[in-house]
């Protein structure tokens, strides 16, 4: 345990330094990028570790895996964010331990999710996946709402009981105009960031960038980052 600890102890600081070094590049204070690992595919163990090394910030993407996992870690003062794709049976699971859904990207996930935190007594922040791979109307190859419909799911996210309106999300599209253009995506998801906040000023969350391109997230204005593989290494998949 303590090589591991040694590990990702390391692994961490090189991350803090690029997310550092982006900082310094964009003029931006340290204290304005937040920094999500995501923890899937590892165990509790390595949460463990993580949080002893300060992180407070992690993220799932699979509620079989998360679910067991944030049980055993909710002595630790970890906010937890579900970033995967959410089907409508697993909201209630979600709900129990996620304090962010960052993969909202549809009305009927949107009312699962109020009627489950309100079941709960919990206050769900949420944040609308920008799929900038999708046309008008369609949704992206990985989830996400199209940038058209972000305004009335914003919408709904809002006025929902349970839910906390909290910004944007994106993961940088395979294929599309943006297809390898991770900066410029990014800096789309920035002007669509200013566009939602005219009329939801407390969305201010913008959710960009992973382990291959956070620096170009960072730049665009991104104010959290999901690191996994940077931090955590290539392990086998749980199960």
């Amino acid at each position: 345990m303590t090589d591991r600890k040694d590990e990702l102890a390391a692994n961490l600081a090189k991350v803090e330094r690029r997310i550092a070094d982006a900082c310094a590049a964009a003029g931006r204070g340290r204290e304005e990028v937040t920094l999500i690992v995501v923890t899937k595919t590892y165990p509790a163990t390595d949460v463990r570790i993580l949080a002893e090394l300060g992180v407070r910030h992690v993220a799932e993407n699979r509620d079989q895996d998360a679910a067991p996992k944030a049980a055993a870690c909710m002595d630790l003062p970890l906010t937890w964010h579900f970033v995967g794709q959410l089907q409508t049976n697993k909201v209630r699971s979600v709900v129990g331990y996620a304090d962010f859904v960052q993969s909202v990207d549809r009305s009927k996930l949107v009312t699962a999710l109020s009627k489950e935190a309100v079941r709960a007594g919990r206050e769900l922040g949420c944040l609308i996946q920008v799929a900038l791979d999708a046309g008008e109307s369609e949704r992206g190859e990985r989830g996400g709402v199209a940038p058209a419909g972000i305004e009335e799911l914003a919408d709904l996210v809002a006025q929902a009981p349970g839910l906390r309106l909290g910004g944007l999300m994106t993961v940088a599209p395979l294929t599309g105009e943006y297809a390898g253009r991770e900066q410029a995506a990014f800096g789309r998801l920035m002007d669509l960031s200013t566009d939602l906040r005219r009329s939801h000023p407390a969305a201010t969350m913008v959710s960009a960038g992973m382990s291959a391109d956070l620096e170009q997230a960072v730049a665009a204005g991104a104010t959290h980052v999901r690191v996994g593989s940077a931090v955590l290494g290539v392990r086998p998949r749980l199960g």
